[in-house]
């Protein structure tokens, strides 16, 4: 019988795929200011499996799945976004914008409480970083919240 670890940071861990998964997790430490936790290489020295951890919580793993993958980038369209939550969004910009990041959407307040932006990575790959600037009933700005949804 082995040890059991009880490891539970969050419920839904993003998993993105890079064909070049060590460059990938420098840029992200670089531009995002995600740090490595984890590297997995296999038989050819390649990045096959990886983990990072965003400052103030919050995980992705990333991997490199083989010739069979394609890029948002290689695609030539989006594939997924990725939203993460940020203690202070404008500190955050700034950095990445001087850390060479593509901003795809300028940093701007948005009427469901949110201030963020959006940049894209070196594969494609959409991001969106966000401070909760004001909290807003889903009916303040057009939503409808789900029956249950407290309850999820």
């Amino acid at each position: 019988a082995g040890t059991t670890i009880h490891h539970v940071v969050q419920r839904v861990t993003p998993y993105l795929l890079y064909s070049d998964v060590a460059a990938a997790l420098e840029y992200l430490g670089r531009v995002f200011g995600c740090r490595e936790t984890l590297r997995f290489e296999g038989p050819d020295g390649r990045v096959n499996h990886a983990e990072m951890k965003f400052p103030g919580g919050g995980e992705i793993m990333l991997g490199d799945p083989g010739d069979e993958y394609h890029n948002p980038t290689d695609l030539g369209g989006t594939t997924q976004m990725v939203h993460v939550y940020v203690d202070d969004v404008d500190a955050h910009c700034a950095k990445a914008r001087q850390s060479g990041a593509a901003i795809e959407r300028a940093l701007a307040d948005q009427p469901y409480g949110d201030r963020n932006y959006a940049a894209v990575d070196l594969e494609g790959h959409r991001w969106f970083f966000a401070t909760r600037v004001k909290e807003m009933a889903p009916e303040g700005w057009g939503a409808v919240s789900a029956s249950g949804a407290d309850g999820v």
